[in-house]
C-alpha cells in the first residue's frame, strides 16, 4: 500500500488560454473603437439611432416635449354635453324656421302681456336686466378680472374671458345676422317667426352674454367653483325670463341664448392652448 507521499501524481493540465513557454495569460481582446457618427448642426456629440431629442436621429420632440402647450383631452362628460347643447341649438332654430308649435308658444307668451298683468315687477326687473348687458356686466367683471391678473402675475383672466366674449360675439351676431328676426314689440303679423325682416334678436344677446359673462367669472374661480357656477347659472336663467316679461325677446329667442351662452362655455378648455400661446407671446413682449 503507497503512502500518500509516494502516490503517483496526477498530472494538471495546463490552461488553453495560456500561450507560449512562459505561462501568460493573453491580453484580453481590446473593443473595437467606437466610430463617431454623423452629427447635426448645433449639436456637439454624435446621433444615436432609436432615441429622441438631442444627439438623436429619431423624431423630432412634439410640441409638449418642448414645454409648449398642447390640445387637452375631451372627456365623455364634456362631449356628450356639448353635443347635446348643440342639438338643442339646432332645433331651437329649426323650429323657428319651420314655423314649428315653438312659435306658437312664443306668440302665446307675447299675447299674455306679463308686463300688463304684473306692472309692480317691472321697475325691479327693468333694473335688473342690465346685468345681462354686454358693456356694464363686462365693466364689472373686468374689474374683478383685473384685480386677479395683478395678484396672481398673469394675463391668463383677462385673456380667457376676451377669447370667451370674442367667440360669442361672432356666432351670436352671424345668427342674428342672417335670421333677422323682428322682436315681439316690433312684431307685424300674429303667428308669423318674424324672419329675414331686418331685426337682430335671435338668439337673445341679454341672455348668451349673462351666461357667457358670469361663466367665465365662476371658471376661473378656484375655492367657489360649484357656488359660483350656481349663481351663474340662476343669474342666466333670471336674466333670460326678464327679457320675456318686458317683451323684449320671444320664448325662442332666451332658448337659443342658453344654448349659445352654454355652447362658448363649454369650449373654452379647447381654447386653452390658445390663451397660453397669446400669454407667452404677450410676457415676452412686454419683458423686452
Amino acid at each position: 500500500m503507497q503512502s500518500r507521499s509516494t502516490a503517483a501524481r496526477i498530472p494538471r493540465q495546463e490552461p488553453e488560454n495560456r500561450t507560449g513557454d512562459r505561462g501568460e495569460l493573453p491580453v484580453p481582446d481590446r473593443a473595437p473603437a467606437r466610430v463617431p457618427g454623423p452629427t447635426r448642426p448645433g449639436l456637439t456629440g454624435p446621433t444615436r439611432p432609436g432615441l429622441t431629442g438631442p444627439g438623436s436621429t429619431g423624431p423630432c420632440p412634439t410640441g409638449r416635449d418642448r414645454g409648449e402647450p398642447g390640445w387637452p383631452p375631451i372627456s365623455r362628460r364634456r362631449a356628450a354635453l356639448f353635443a347635446g347643447t348643440f342639438a338643442v341649438y339646432l332645433l331651437v332654430l329649426a323650429g323657428v324656421l319651420l314655423n314649428t308649435d315653438l312659435v306658437d308658444l312664443d306668440w302665446s307668451v307675447r299675447l299674455l302681456r306679463p308686463y300688463e298683468r304684473w306692472p309692480s315687477l317691472e321697475p325691479v326687473l327693468n333694473a335688473w336686466v342690465v346685468v345681462g348687458q354686454r358693456g356694464p356686466s363686462a365693466i364689472a367683471a373686468f374689474a374683478w378680472l383685473l384685480w386677479r391678473a395683478r395678484r396672481l402675475g398673469r394675463l391668463r383672466p383677462l385673456l380667457v374671458m376676451g377669447v370667451a366674449l370674442l367667440l360669442l360675439n361672432v356666432t351670436v351676431g352671424a345668427v342674428k345676422i342672417v335670421t333677422g328676426r323682428l322682436g315681439p314689440h316690433y312684431a307685424q303679423y300674429v303667428g308669423s317667426p318674424e324672419l329675414f325682416s331686418g331685426g337682430t334678436i335671435f338668439p337673445s344677446g341679454h341672455t348668451a352674454n349673462a351666461v357667457v359673462t358670469w361663466g367665465v367669472l365662476a371658471y376661473l374661480a378656484v375655492r367657489w367653483q360649484r357656488t359660483g357656477a350656481v349663481i351663474a347659472a340662476a343669474t342666466a336663467c333670471s336674466i333670460g325670463l326678464t327679457t320675456v316679461y318686458l317683451g323684449t325677446h320671444w320664448v325662442s329667442d332666451v332658448l337659443a341664448g342658453w344654448a349659445a351662452g352654454l355652447l362658448v362655455l363649454l369650449s373654452l378648455p379647447l381654447l386653452e392652448p390658445l390663451v397660453a400661446v397669446a400669454e407667452q407671446r404677450l410676457h415676452r413682449r412686454f419683458a423686452r
